[in-house]
């Protein structure tokens, strides 16, 4: 049994629609499609610097479940956001890293990067305000 990604489904729904109704299509939506998720973006992050083992990723991640940290995987792997190199040893060894399409996202990601530690340096000015009064 083949699982899609909502990207994919979204896309099989818009090929059969009319040139005049592709006109709602809508690249937030896209995104959210593909980046969407609880797991999706901080598992990027990781990636960005380079191919990471599962293992490697669980340790990063440790609140995320195996089962979760799977199929987010899948999901990215299926829209062409990372690519999954199997090596044929003992113990078997995989890694994940970063497609040309996935490291697009690194502005992205800097971006967010950078608005969480704007946000985090005001909440603890809020924090210390709090405390004066």
């Amino acid at each position: 049994m083949s699982r899609i990604t909502k990207q994919q489904q979204a896309e099989a729904e818009w090929q059969g629609t009319t040139p005049t109704n592709t006109l709602n299509l809508c690249p937030v939506r896209t995104t959210m499609n593909v980046l969407g998720g609880k797991w999706k973006l901080l598992i990027l992050s990781y990636l960005l610097h380079g191919p990471r083992r599962y293992g490697e990723l669980r340790r990063a991640i440790p609140e995320i479940t195996e089962k979760m940290l799977i199929q987010e995987l899948r999901e990215l792997e299926l829209d062409g956001i990372l690519t999954r190199t199997v090596f044929q040893q003992v113990p078997p060894k995989v890694e994940y890293h970063l497609t040309q399409q996935g490291q697009l996202i690194q502005p992205l990601l800097d971006a967010l990067r950078q608005w969480g530690s704007g946000y985090l340096q005001r909440s603890t000015s809020v924090i210390h305000e709090q405390k004066a009064l």
